[in-house]
């Protein structure tokens, strides 16, 4: 305990509300940390959110990585953000525009300034404003000595000297030195926003517990940059925003999409009795799958790195023939490789999780850009008549839900299950309320073991056939790619049978709509227009949605996640209404699948610029759809 108290600095915690400065009391702030990829910005933003989280406000981020492994340092393509919106109210995206933004370089500013809001506040460092770093952003003359950032309020603060200051009789080199800054630009906003830098020195402790130097280097530039506000008295005010009062009482954690799906998979298989297994390939951005699951190990977890897509979802196949839960992770390039996989499974009808974790394509397209364009993919994109069902998640914590509800599904009724996630939803990060086990759905599993009568493909009241684990006794049986004699799973060419199956197989899908909740309509459940939404959008056009309320238009608002099948009462919704209006991050493809399902016609608001909507975009929209006609 003596070590630990080294490290603390109890006076930064009680004199969170000292100092001179006026604190201003505010709602909701957006702020984003940008600097060149080696200069931490993911880790900065992290410990600000997890830190802004644990002091009982609602969180959302989105983190922006560079496409280039480690792009030259002070170019446009190599900058990193991390983008933090925490309020006392209720946050359903990561913001719109930006309140502070935190340059590293001059390319960091270059690229976030047009997000940044008129008198938004600029903390720059000031040190790496050099005529090199300068003429790498594209920029004449220096923008914080040339009056272009009038309609902003700058704070142009010498970071890395400072650093160099503080940390100047350590016995480390310039390199290790120079990237502790981070760490000062952290403290300066958590001066800024009157939060106490505690669990950063706590993270840093156990973060370099096996070097000493690093502690103390970390933990002194972060206090550095804490002080420097309280002491230099550059800034004309500092802010608070009070815990928020709507999240339901529980136990939080911070979640991104990732954790939360790796975590969704393991209460399924802690509640369904049966070993968890991940077949894996990595790829951006679902290789943190692969990565959180493998730390659950001393929980029975088995994951698989394998050399290609195709061998991470056959070894998934063949697990759940042995009696696993099994899964399997990827983006949009490695979903084209399973194709023929997931039809394997499919006429096998075996019960696998499939996550796909969008991003910008087509090929190899934009790694670390999110996307809604794998849709269509992932209900029509195999050869054949090859029904999946296909959910999605709303938010990082969703991914949780669906994810455990996709393996429900996948076990009762013996089925591959995709859930579409993306980039967006998978890298951000909001706080969860950790779930208790017995509060989830169960996940009722029946092996069959009686050899009395079986057959193959014998279904019960799902259309679901028996699970038989190999080796059971009386049960041997072969299952495989060509198609099977209904009832007895005998190879079968013959074409009555296969018409036979085909319909068994869709019918089976087509039956989950019963075992799904209704679409449920926030607002009228009739009118002029409703925005209909799913996946990631949802945070979006629910803000956009609130603020055309505000102004006294009536809008409702419908989401979706479940994609196939749709709920039942899908239909009878939409028909209610004089126009629909679909916001997606694609051309538009779940418009084509409702005109294609219900015969309705909609209104098309797509973007595909590697970014999540934002609410102001959908907002304009609605009024525009809304005053059309009028």
């Amino acid at each position: 305990m003596e070590e630990e108290k080294s490290f603390k600095d109890t006076d930064v915690k009680e004199n969170v509300n000292g100092g001179s400065t006026p604190i201003v009391p505010i709602d909701d702030v957006t702020i984003r940390f940008a600097g060149d990829s080696g200069d931490g910005m993911q880790l900065t933003g992290a410990q600000f959110s997890d830190t802004v989280a644990a002091s009982g406000l609602d969180v959302g981020t989105l983190p922006d990585y560079p496409a280039e492994i480690r792009a030259p340092l002070g170019t446009l393509h190599g900058v990193s953000g991390y983008q933090i919106h925490f309020s006392t109210h209720e946050v359903h995206t990561p913001g719109d525009s930006i309140d502070v933004l935190v340059a590293m370089n001059p390319a960091a500013l270059k690229v976030n300034i047009k997000d940044l809001r008129k008198r938004g506040i600029i903390i720059a460092n000031a040190d790496a404003f050099d005529k090199k770093n300068l003429e790498l952003a594209n920029y004449e003359t220096n923008p914080l000595e040339d009056d272009s950032l009038q309609n902003y309020e700058v704070y142009a603060i010498p970071i890395t000297k400072t650093t160099i200051s503080a940390l100047k009789d350590l016995n480390l080199s310039m390199k290790v030195v120079v990237k502790c800054k981070n760490f000062f630009a952290l403290g300066v906003v958590y001066w800024l926003y009157n939060k106490a830098p505690d669990n950063t020195l706590n993270w840093i402790h156990d973060k370099f517990q096996k070097s000493p130097d690093l502690i103390e280097a970390n933990s002194r530039a972060l206090k550095a940059g804490y002080y420097y506000g309280e002491t230099t008295e550059i800034f004309t005010n500092r802010f608070d925003i009070k815990p928020s009062t709507i999240l339901p009482k529980g136990l939080y954690r911070n979640i991104n999409g990732n954790d939360a799906v790796a975590l969704g998979l393991v209460a399924a298989a802690a509640n369904s009795g049966l070993q968890l297994f991940l077949g894996s390939y990595p790829i951006t951005p679902a290789s943190e799958i692969l990565h959180a699951l493998s730390k659950y190990k001393k929980y029975g977890v088995k994951t698989f790195q394998a050399e290609d897509e195709i061998a991470g979802i056959s070894t998934a196949i063949g697990a759940s023939f042995a009696g696993c839960l099994s899964a399997t992770s990827t983006s949009g390039p490695g979903m084209s490789l399973k194709t023929e996989a997931i039809g394997l499974a499919v006429i096998s009808e075996l019960p696998l999780v499939i996550v796909n974790v969008q991003r910008g394509g087509p090929s190899t397209g934009l790694p670390t850009k999110t996307e809604q364009a794998d849709l269509l993919q992932a209900i029509y994109g195999r050869n054949g008549e090859c029904p999946v069902p296909v959910l999605a998640a709303t938010s990082p914590s969703d991914c949780f839900t669906m994810t455990y509800e996709a393996a429900r599904i996948a076990i009762k009724y013996m089925t591959p299950v995709i859930v579409l996630t993306d980039g967006y939803i998978a890298n951000g990060s909001e706080p969860w309320k950790i779930q208790k086990l017995a509060d989830l759905p169960k996940i009722n599993v029946t092996f069959r073991t009686n050899p009395e009568g079986f057959y193959p493909y014998l279904r019960d009241e799902f259309l679901a056939r028996p699970w038989v684990k190999p080796g059971t006794k009386g049960l041997e049986h072969r299952i495989g790619g060509l198609e099977k004699q209904n009832i007895t799973g005998n190879v079968s060419y013959d074409p009555e049978n296969h018409q036979i199956m085909t319909k068994i197989r869709a019918k089976k899908i087509k039956n989950i709509e019963m075992d799904i909740p209704e679409l449920q309509v926030d607002g009228d459940p009739s009118g002029e227009l409703i925005v209909l939404g799913w996946g990631s959008t949802c945070g979006a056009i629910a803000d956009a949605v609130e603020n055309v309320r505000a102004k006294g238009r009536k809008v409702s608002f419908a989401h979706l996640k479940y994609l196939f099948p749709f709920p039942k009462n899908t239909g009878n919704v939409l028909k209610k209404f004089n126009k629909i209006l679909i916001p997606e991050g694609n051309t538009g493809q779940l418009s084509k699948l409702i005109k294609s399902e219900y015969l309705l016609d909609t209104i098309i608001y797509s973007k595909v610029k590697g970014a999540p909507l934002k609410s102001p975009e959908i907002e304009s929209k609605i009024e525009e759809t809304l005053l059309k006609n009028n």
